[in-house]
């Protein structure tokens, strides 16, 4: 193969293709298709099953099917508004007659013949009359688009099916086979067919048996490529040098001190941090667990070991409140330590002066935003960067942290219940310790479903329990109201509710407000200065109220199994009993298996794993979970086998041919 010649080919414009001129070229480009390549990897959605042959009285009702059949009379030809018809043709085979209709196609109506045996495609539409909604007719002596399966792809206005078709079979004889990257040794251990075959049988399967093989085959380089990337990164990554801390026995030290004892969860984690510290290399380590698991502590535990071995920590939170409140927790756990800990955000006043406290190692622990990334901090001996999912510390922002040789250590927080098998292709570069138990005392949040009728009794329960002292959440899933989703927005809700309310405080937050004016109106809730807080999404992640202990989510259909889950952990911090009421009035089997299953289950990963088996990858992880790669063919909960299948493979590849 001339592979200079090859890859050009590919990299070739879609106008070297006869039938595709600069306008068609344009249609295609609206798609995402602009190379020879992007053609040849721009698999069907669907296909056609058009193998399937009935006779007319057999045809059942909702089926698209082939039937082998003769006109007996002259197309009918009925206008229903301008350049729009109706055509009607009466057809029979040997066990009845049924009626064939389809719109505008005179190509048809020119080309039908009485007496002549065709073959149509369609849809059954009615059993009882007969009736087919036509797709497809050709001569049974010229069969081309009939008993096969048939490729349907994603199009655009002006770009036919038959275009792309075409396009599709015009680049495969321009470039002839595919090159296969893959090691030969790898195909043949799982038994993959080649590149060529499998990218061809993807556009033109033979039946659904070559088209499963093909489909394995790209799926298990999809995940191949990603996941050998991943291990080269994390192997870059342990190339590296760090620093090491001589005395671990501290952290058992640290634990006893607390006033409460450790989950078996928590302390799995903090031997596996411990035994990172002891590598000498860098720890890349995610710690995932549940709302409310407890994963703040073992992180102190590691900070106040690095602290214990004069190293400094940095922790950064997505945002000020968080900020402030690790700040505030941190210093609590250590009350009774000679640990000097300081809060760096853009409102801190005495910025100049924390820098220089870090730069000349007075400080051992410093929380804040991304302000510590700003170039004029400095760390003295910084040895552990702790963060969250959503603001991972990258090799830039390591080296920016630190003006040593050594790298810090990175440990990643995460309360996204995520099955282990999908950690490895989400956060492949990391080491991963999971806290699967809560801590003693923690009650468990009543979770309800109601409709919208029974609003008045849940505001008469949430003022008994404002009464009491206790405080409110109300989300809803639009920050305002939309003529195109029928959804209530958080603005409409605290003008109703602060009617409602009138002798209570209502306060309002959403995401199109200021940073500034979100942490004002979280402050104020958190100091108690109002007893219910109406909310988009935005107080999903972290938000540590006690005292509320009842949490509404408005239009609950509309967010998904882990979302809710993640708003129900708003609630059910402090000590009194507390509870999520979901309102729906969505009445799809759907939504009220999701509600049942919200209501009797409590285990985070457990609702992951339904979540990700009734919604799928997509939007389980929606566009917040920016680090999902965008899989083409693999799909990350059904393909759990290839997935498992691929780290084996990678693990040995890397074991025996770290170099490739």
């Amino acid at each position: 193969m001339d592979f200079d010649k090859y890859v050009s080919n590919l990299n070739s414009d879609l106008c070297v293709l006869k039938g595709v001129g600069e306008k068609k070229s344009a249609l295609f480009s609206k798609i995402g298709i602009n190379t020879i390549a992007d053609l040849i990897y721009y698999f069907p959605r669907t296909y056609e099953d058009r193998t399937i042959f009935h006779t007319i009285y057999s045809a059942p009702e909702g089926m698209c099917c082939c039937i082998k059949a003769k006109p007996v009379r002259k197309v009918l030809e009925k206008k229903i508004k301008k350049n729009i018809s109706l055509y009607v043709l009466k057809i029979e085979d040997e066990t009845g007659s049924m009626t064939v209709k389809w719109f505008s196609s005179p190509y048809n109506k020119t080309n039908v013949y009485v007496g002549k045996e065709y073959i149509f495609y369609g849809k059954i539409s009615d059993e009882k009359s007969k009736e087919m909604e036509m797709r497809v007719i050709e001569p049974v002596s010229d069969q081309k688009h009939t008993g096969c399966i048939v490729p349907v792809y994603s199009t655009t206005n002006g770009l036919t099916q038959n275009d792309i078709r075409k396009a599709v079979s015009n680049a495969f004889l321009l470039v002839g086979n595919i090159y296969d990257t893959m090691p030969k040794s790898v195909l043949q251990l799982n038994k993959l067919v080649d590149k060529n075959t499998a990218v061809k049988n993807m556009h033109n399967p033979e039946n659904f048996v070559t088209y499963e093989i093909a489909r394995k085959r790209l799926a298990y380089e999809e995940v191949f490529v990603l996941v050998l990337s991943l291990m080269r990164i994390r192997k870059s990554t342990k190339a590296k040098i760090s620093v090491m801390p001589k005395n671990i026995k501290c952290a058992s030290e640290f634990a006893k001190g607390l006033p409460f004892e450790l989950t078996k969860g928590q302390k799995n984690a903090i031997n596996d941090i411990c035994a990172d510290f002891l590598t000498g290399y860098p720890m890349s380590r995610l710690l995932q667990g549940d709302v409310g698991s407890g994963k703040t502590v073992v992180a102190a535990t590691a900070a106040y070991v690095m602290a214990k071995n004069k190293y400094q920590t940095a922790i950064m939170a997505p945002t000020e409140i968080l900020a402030n409140q690790h700040y505030e927790t941190f210093k609590t756990f250590f009350k009774n330590h000679n640990i000097k800990i300081e809060l760096l955000t853009s409102s801190v006043k005495k910025k100049k002066e924390i820098a220089e406290h870090l730069k000349n190692g007075e400080t051992d622990i410093v929380i804040g935003t991304h302000a510590l990334l700003e170039e004029y901090i400095e760390f003295s001996s910084l040895g552990l960067c702790i963060t969250d999912e959503q603001h991972r510390f990258g090799v830039k922002q390591r080296s920016k942290l630190t003006h040593n040789e050594k790298y810090p250590h990175v440990l990643v927080m995460s309360a996204t219940p995520i099955p282990r098998t999908l950690s490895l292709i989400l956060y492949g570069d990391l080491d991963v310790s999971v806290i699967l138990s809560l801590p003693k005392g923690r009650i468990p949040v009543d979770t309800f479903c109601v409709n919208s009728r029974l609003r008045d009794r849940i505001y008469n329960f949430m003022r008994k329990h404002i009464t009491q002292g206790h405080q409110c959440f109300v989300v809803c899933p639009l920050v305002e109201e939309s003529d195109k989703i029928n959804a209530n927005s958080s603005v409409t809700m605290y003008e109703t509710l602060s009617r409602i309310f009138g002798e209570k405080r209502v306060l309002l937050i959403h995401g199109k407000m200021t940073p500034l004016e979100k942490d004002c109106v979280m402050n104020s809730f958190r100091n108690g200065d109002a007893d219910v807080l109406v909310a988009t999404t935005v107080i999903e992640v972290g938000i540590d109220i006690p005292n509320a202990n009842i949490i509404v989510i408005e239009n609950a259909e509309r967010f998904g199994l882990s979302q809710l889950h993640q708003l129900r952990g708003r609630v059910g911090r402090g000590n009194e009993k507390s509870y999520c009421i979901l309102i729906t009035d969505n009445k799809s089997e759907e939504t009220a298996e999701r509600m049942k299953i919200m209501c009797l289950e409590k285990d985070g990963f457990e609702l992951a794993k339904k979540d990700l088996e009734l919604r799928g990858c997509g939007e389980f992880f929606g566009t917040r979970q920016h680090g999902l790669p965008e899989l083409k063919i693999a799909n990350l909960f059904t393909d759990l086998e290839v997935i498992n299948k691929v780290k084996n493979d990678c693990d040995l590849i890397m074991k025996n041919d770290p170099e490739l």
